[in-house]
């Protein structure tokens, strides 16, 4: 191959990876842990996300002159209210493309972008969701203020505005969602907990709330969801046990770990919305002192199967009183429980006493496997402080593991490389956007970026050392 011809591909393929490395970083970047609803996952931007990024927002009407054209769907609407980029607006009457329904008066809530030749999105409104978002964007940039105002249109009967208001609540820090306390209606969040038909995600933003301005009056009602054998009563189930906890505090310890963490024969569902409630109280809420909630935990290390789950979580409050115990476990694992020996290896390299040392030597005699690869694919939790979240890990000095903006990308995912079965439900569950949101997106951020690189060195036949030696060869 001649140098000139190779060149250009060398260079087209640099400047793909840059722009695509620039690109990865803005997104690991977005994909930092965001302190929102704890056990709420929005289900879309917000109208008021949405409008933050275009040029312009405005509210337009059908008039008898809106005839759509039957080639292209255009329709001509006028300019009722400009909420945004008036500056860039200086016609009557915009023209959009709509096949929707359309007559004389119809309103339309229009959001563009790249003026002054506007691409615009269109969506009809009614006269309580043309209220509704004149409202929302002219709110001051408060979220309490936006949580006061929204809360009266979660079970609003117009699906674009319950969803909004729930999706305002669940990207929303949950501080802010605990300053909302003294305008929040207890009554009505209860009646909608008891609702049988309240949809899950729902129910969890309301048990949430109620955690927030409930009293021990309220925990009876809650211990009968807990134990009712119908499952429609504990639907949203690790929103319903923080719920329990922070109103009943230590003493609701005990039906939760005899109903859950303690009871082998208790759902794996069950137990893991448990251990979610569990972290829950352990890095946000601090009604429980975590040296009581480990104990909760230590019944888990007695599953076999589901160990594996809660001995990061020991290792990120700094609890180091179990070597011995996980030791063992490591010692016992079978075939059938194998991933247990990571977590275990890890939490012996995070651990600072002298007998952890000893103990990982033991271990790497046992099953060198095991802990080679916890060396090379996780990095060691770092026990949390008030002041760090959960995610918070370190990297080891001696090595250079891929980190993504906030921590490593699998630093405390608590399965081996290589798992099957059952396992999947495990993976599934803890990398749910319930559960931690910012996981998926990491995630996905790892395999693009393993994409480029692959891309890369297709392209410059092994990277750039060996495309440049080949442009002095004219190989």
């Amino acid at each position: 191959m001649n140098a000139h011809r190779l060149a250009p591909t060398y260079r087209t393929a640099r400047k793909f990876v840059v722009i695509a490395l620039t690109g990865m970083f803005v997104l690991s970047s977005l994909a930092r842990p965001v302190l929102a609803c704890p056990f709420c996952s929005a289900v879309s931007q917000t109208i008021r996300q949405e409008a933050e990024v275009m040029d312009a927002v405005l509210i337009a009407e059908a008039t008898d002159k809106s005839v759509r054209d039957e080639q292209t769907g255009a329709v001509t609407l006028k300019v009722v209210k400009v909420l945004k980029g008036a500056e860039h607006l200086k016609e009557k009457e915009v023209t959009v493309v709509y096949y929707g329904d359309l007559f004389a008066g119809r309103r339309f809530l229009l959001s563009g972008i790249d003026p002054p030749n506007f691409q615009w999105s269109s969506m009809p409104l009614t006269a309580d969701s043309e209220a509704y978002v004149i409202k929302m964007l002219g709110l001051a940039d408060d979220p309490l203020e936006r949580l006061k105002y929204v809360q009266n249109y979660l079970q609003h009967p117009e699906t674009m505005l319950n969803r909004d208001a729930y999706d305002e609540f669940a990207t929303t820090a949950y501080p802010v969602i605990q300053s909302l306390k003294p305008f929040m209606d207890h009554g009505q969040l209860v009646e909608w907990i008891k609702d049988p038909e309240m949809p899950a995600d729902r129910r969890r933003l309301y048990l949430t709330m109620l955690g927030v301005c409930g009293s021990e009056q309220d925990v009876p009602m809650l211990e009968s969801l807990l134990t009712s054998p119908d499952p429609a009563d504990r639907s949203g189930l690790d929103a319903l046990i923080a719920c329990y906890l922070l109103l009943a505090g230590d003493a609701g310890l005990k039906l939760v770990d005899d109903q859950f963490l303690n009871n082998a024969k208790a759902p794996y569902a069950e137990t893991y919305s448990a251990i979610m409630a569990l972290r829950f109280h352990g890095t946000e809420a601090d009604k429980i002192p975590r040296s009581t909630l480990v104990k909760s935990l230590y019944h888990v290390l007695e599953r076999k199967d589901l160990a594996d789950l809660v001995i990061p979580d020991l290792a990120r409050w700094g609890d180091w009183s179990q070597i011995d115990r996980l030791v063992q476990l490591f010692m016992d694992a079978e075939a059938d429980n194998n991933w247990v020996r990571v977590p275990v290896v890890n939490y012996l390299r995070a651990c600072p006493k002298p007998e952890a040392e000893a103990a990982l030597e033991k271990l790497r005699e046992i099953d060198p496997e095991s802990v080679r690869r916890a060396s090379s694919f996780f990095a060691i939790p770092v026990p949390q402080t008030p002041e760090k979240p959960a995610t918070s890990f370190r990297l080891p000095k001696a090595t250079g593991r891929l980190a993504a903006a906030g921590g490593p990308l699998v630093a405390d995912y608590p399965f081996p490389i290589g798992f099957g079965g059952d396992d999947y439900a495990k993976l599934v569950a803890a990398y749910s956007p319930a559960a931690n949101p910012q996981k998926p997106l990491n995630v996905a951020i790892l395999a693009v970026a393993m994409l480029i690189a692959s891309f890369y060195l297709v392209l410059t036949g092994g990277g750039p050392r060996r495309a440049l030696a080949r442009v002095k060869t004219g190989r």
